[in-house]
């Protein structure tokens, strides 16, 4: 597919969209009753949380949830910074930080106060070998935790880090039901908003709200289509991402719901295996990211719900570099450095993109597919079941693939995804690069104790990744909220949080 014929007609014309069409006859049949008649709150998602143990959630699904069960010590603002929750803190030296718990805080569901015990508890069993957690090696310069009394908690570390409060936020668990090893993925206790009430075996989740007794009901539906005939028919009342555009678009036209849209941050890339004879070169990945046009597919395909990525950070992120340009869409400029690269007509250069089974991912696979084709790139599709695909992904094998971050915060992440140091299963360095300027950067901002300083070495970064390209950034994707018109109170967040569930209500005024 080249520039010229990408148009929504074309679009109209994929699979995915004819399934589209046999939908809308069905929906006709419909009735947008809107009934609601427990009065709860349901909210359709696409798969179930992993887990309702913080110490372990690292996916997103698990992630929005916990927040509404746990209190964290730590929050970010609109620039992503830390800043104070649960707990405000001083660093009394480079290795060395106190943190006071608020005096309004809540107490846990299951009736006891929370105190710094609570929070020495936790972090400490995140920080015991035996645990597993994911997220220990991020808290791996925590030497020692001080509790001083009910409400002051120390920690001494191992190391100066200035960005040390921001990775505080695993939801804190009480520390009587931690020594008796209870099940918190079954059974929840913390001292959010929502407590834990049920969960079934098909992946209903029930919450109820401490406040007014409202209950929240989460509801799998893995099917798109499905999960539109839902909240349609008023079986579920509201639902955010992870839906088509064309269906988006439609549903504008329906009455019973609204759609709230806003900036999101989950950042798309087309990744490279550094190691590899053929994608190892400069020169292929310059091509491929001059071949590579985004804007059509940010019209098209997401009906500019979408804006073009420069870099892993927002350009709002206070390290992030709202200055970096990107290649720029120039077929021409492709072409000449495919022939400095040694690749002709005569000898075309062929690379394998792998990707998972997921239909939009395919139908962007199939134009990165024909818009490399324009340049003499012959690209094969490899598609494969989600686990299958990601195991590949860290293991190392593939020349290029597409995933997404969602949910980032903390500029250390580079260390996790491009130090040299942090090759899988020790970070997330799936390409496999090693550069030295790169580490040198990370390890320099890492050491940095002004945070405006400390920002200009990230940006220095951004600039080098920019050169040596073990990405190719694509974009930055919207928060895109479908609900029933009743329901009032609720707004999108930028990182695709769920926060706002602790004020949602139904409503008269179907304007509100």
């Amino acid at each position: 597919m080249n520039y010229t014929g990408f148009t929504p007609r074309s679009l109209l014309l994929t699979p995915h969209c004819l399934v589209l069409g046999v939908l809308l006859v069905t929906l006709a049949g419909c009735g947008d009753n809107g009934d609601n008649s427990d009065e709860a709150i349901r909210f359709g998602i696409s798969t179930e949380p992993t887990t309702l143990d913080p110490r372990y959630a690292t996916d997103a699904v698990s992630t929005r949830i916990n927040r509404l069960i746990y209190s964290r010590m730590v929050e970010f603002d609109e620039q992503y910074r830390f800043v104070p929750s649960l707990t405000s803190w001083k660093r009394l030296s480079s290795r060395h930080y106190r943190f006071q718990l608020k005096k309004d805080r809540n107490p846990f569901h299951h009736g006891r106060a929370l105190a710094a015990g609570d929070i020495k508890a936790t972090y400490e069993s995140v920080l015991t070998r035996d645990a597993a957690s994911p997220h220990r090696t991020s808290l791996d310069m925590v030497g020692r935790i001080e509790v001083i009394d009910d409400n002051t908690v120390d920690f001494h570390l191992l190391r100066s880090d200035t960005l040390f409060p921001g990775r505080l936020t695993i939801g804190i668990l009480p520390a009587d039901l931690i020594r008796k090893d209870h099940s918190f993925n079954k059974k929840p206790v913390g001292s959010g908003p929502l407590r834990f009430s049920s969960r079934s075996d098909d992946g209903n989740l029930v919450l109820t709200r401490i406040e007014d007794h409202q209950v929240i009901r989460f509801v799998t539906v893995r099917d798109q289509t499905v999960r539109v005939l839902k909240l349609l028919s008023g079986e579920i009342d509201l639902t955010q991402n992870e839906l088509p555009q064309e269906l988006i678009d439609w549903l504008r036209e329906k009455e019973s719901v609204r759609i709230k849209k806003v900036r999101g941050d989950t950042f798309t890339y087309i990744g490279f295996n550094l190691q590899d004879l053929l994608t190892g070169d400069l020169r292929v990945r310059q091509a491929i990211a001059h071949a590579i046009n985004v804007r059509p597919v940010i019209r098209h395909l997401f009906r500019n719900s979408a804006r073009p990525a420069r870099s892993l950070l927002p350009p709002e992120h206070w390290a992030g570099h709202d200055r970096l340009n990107g290649e720029g869409y120039s077929p021409e400029r492709a072409r000449k450095l495919l022939k400095q690269a040694g690749y002709s007509a005569d000898r075309p250069l062929k690379l394998t993109f792998k990707t998972s089974t997921n239909p939009r991912s395919l139908r962007i696979a199939t134009i990165f597919q024909q818009q490399l084709a324009r340049v003499g790139i012959e690209l094969v599709l490899s598609s494969y079941d989600w686990g299958t695909f990601y195991g590949d992904i860290k293991a190392g094998k593939f020349q290029m693939y597409s995933l997404s971050w969602v949910g980032l915060k903390m500029p250390d992440i580079y260390r996790t995804i491009f130090h040299s140091d942090s090759v899988p299963p020790a970070g997330a360095n799936r390409g496999r690069l090693a550069d030295p300027d790169v580490d040198h950067l990370i390890e320099k901002a890492e050491n940095m104790e002004n945070m405006q300083d400390k920002a200009g070495v990230y940006i220095q970064l951004q600039e080098r990744l920019h050169d040596i390209k073990p990405y190719v950034p694509l974009w930055y994707e919207d928060n895109i909220l479908i609900m029933n018109r009743r329901l009032a109170g609720y707004q999108p967040a930028m990182d695709g949080n769920y926060d706002d569930l602790n004020q949602i209500h139904w409503s008269d005024d179907s304007n509100e």
